[in-house]
């Protein structure tokens, strides 16, 4: 089950993020660090209602945030949308991987992005995480190019 994170949720949230950025350095992906995301970053994205998670058995496994594009480091690329969202810091609880969670997770950045008039939805990952990567083009998306200002490789699908 998806729905808009709570308050509440926070601490949860913040740690899902260190179980899973300590399983990315452990796959030698240092897209995160052991301090970021941090619990600031979750609540700035709680207050703009774009902060999603999934929940397995009541249990808090992955989240999503969903923003409207305001990357600076975005125009380092040619997009073709005209009014995108973002999906920033996708994670799901290292035990839940390979459950489609961060599929179902995806889909429900996609059809968010639709109900808000977008045509558009872009991503960006680490280089080194190919794990998202195949995830992402497996939903469609296509690679845009490397961000430099930020180490990412950008996706982008059009809707």
């Amino acid at each position: 089950m998806i729905r808009y994170a709570v308050e509440t949720d926070l601490n949860d949230i913040t740690s899902l993020a260190r179980s899973v950025a300590n399983n990315m350095h452990q796959n030698g992906i240092e897209q995160w660090s052991s301090t970021y995301p941090a619990y600031e970053n979750f609540a700035f994205d709680l207050s703009k209602n774009s902060l999603f998670v999934f929940l397995k058995d009541n249990l808090l496994v992955g989240s999503i945030t969903i923003l409207p594009e305001n990357d600076p480091f975005y125009k380092e690329l040619v997009w073709e949308g005209k009014q995108a969202y973002v999906v920033h810091r996708l994670m799901v609880e290292p035990a839940f991987m390979r459950q489609h969670i961060g599929r179902e997770l995806f889909l429900h950045a996609i059809s968010h992005a639709k109900n808000k008039g977008c045509d558009a939805v872009k991503v960006d990952t680490h280089p080194n995480n190919i794990r998202m990567q195949s995830l992402i083009l497996s939903l469609g998306f296509k690679e845009k190019g490397y961000i430099k200002g930020m180490n990412r490789i950008g996706y982008e699908l059009l809707i």
